[in-house]
């Protein structure tokens, strides 16, 4: 009876957990080769030195598309910036003096704006004494991000995502586009978990969301999203149903000290005379991250002998335990058995009359 409960947990455990719930049957492959294109579109009102009105090619960077991307929403602009001298600013460590001496000249000012040239020089329209430098001037702007600049436009722009994939083990490839209706579907299409769950066309607004951030707040000064991609796919099926599940995370910190995502880039032109000029733009945005995960699993004879034969060792070893538990329990059983008629001899030879005793000895 023992034998054959152990045998019935065996074979529920081979059909239930390895077969139908990890699928032991079936050679799996999460080696993921993958490609990522992206895309974003959308126009928006600034006011800018150069321009009214940026595009992709102004507010994304890199402009050329790939896993990461930065989607400028909000900037502080320090306009026409020469390489001439000026006063170091006062927000700068180290850069306040009070005589030249304090100044040394050639030295470079720690997380400062040029080379110090020795001279100890009032700033504009502050109290304060700095060291002067020579280096791209005036000094950027130390402002905060304000609400007038945040492109407001930005929470519509659309983020086109195209993800090409390959499982080398079964040398099958999917992309996340479907081949009917492209690309007139992609022209006017935008990604909805129910409606349209397999266009990659997704609203900047909805990934923010999505990811827990609310989007005023954090496009003022910035922050880092993951876009993950998993592809789940069972080849013994239609190839047809494999497609990706999209999910968003917040990926920055929520604390004041490590909050947004910012950077500076300049822009070079020239006057009449031929001397250079630059504007610096301190941008905020949004850091997209896109990440893609998979597996994919298929048929195997040789995984499935190797599974089922697996259990069939494991029965073999239980029945040997069974039979060692059950001799053991046997012998037991003997042994005491074997006592009690040699007690019950000893008491019926008691019983017995002299006489009697002696024939019936042993």
């Amino acid at each position: 009876m023992a034998r054959r409960f152990f045998q019935l947990i065996i074979m529920c455990y081979l059909i239930g957990w390895v077969f139908v719930t990890k699928k032991g049957y079936q050679v799996v492959d999460d080696t993921i080769e993958s490609s990522v294109v992206t895309k974003v579109k959308g126009i928006a009102r600034v006011n800018t030195t150069f321009s009214d009105l940026w595009g992709p090619e102004e507010y994304v960077i890199p402009d050329h598309g790939g896993k990461f991307l930065f989607v400028v929403t909000n900037f502080i602009e320090t306009p026409n910036q020469t390489l001439t001298t000026c006063p170091e600013s006062p927000s700068v460590p180290f850069s306040t003096c009070t005589h030249d001496d304090n100044c040394t000249e050639g030295e470079a000012v720690r997380a400062g704006n040029g080379i110090k040239t020795g001279t100890c020089r009032k700033t504009d329209g502050n109290e304060t004494n700095t060291c002067e430098i020579y280096g791209w001037c005036p000094t950027e702007k130390s402002s905060r991000p304000e609400a007038a600049t945040m492109l407001r436009e930005a929470e519509n722009f659309t983020v086109y995502i195209r993800n090409f994939i390959k499982f080398s083990q079964f040398n099958l490839s999917k992309t996340n586009i479907l081949k009917e209706g492209y690309p007139s579907y992609i022209k006017t299409c935008l990604h909805d978990e129910i409606h349209h769950p397999y266009c990659p066309v997704f609203r900047l607004g909805d990934i923010v969301s999505k990811a827990g951030y609310r989007f005023e707040e954090v496009a003022a000064k910035g922050g880092s999203i993951g876009i993950v991609i998993k592809w789940s796919c069972d080849f013994d099926m239609d190839t047809s149903d494999c497609h990706p599940q999209y999910s968003f995370m917040a990926m920055g910190s929520s604390t004041p000290v490590t909050a947004g995502y910012n950077f500076r880039f300049a822009r070079y032109s020239s006057d009449a005379a031929g001397r250079t000029h630059r504007n610096l733009y301190k941008v905020y945005g949004f850091q997209l991250n896109v990440m893609v995960f998979g597996t994919a699993s298929q048929f195997s004879i040789i995984h499935t002998i190797i599974n089922v034969a697996s259990v069939l060792t494991l029965m073999a070893v239980g029945s040997y335990i069974c039979d060692v538990i059950l001799l053991f329990m046997v012998k037991k059983k003997y042994a005491k058995f074997e006592s009690l008629i040699k007690a019950d001899k000893e008491i019926a030879l008691q019983k017995m009359p002299d006489h009697s005793k002696r024939k019936f000895s042993y």
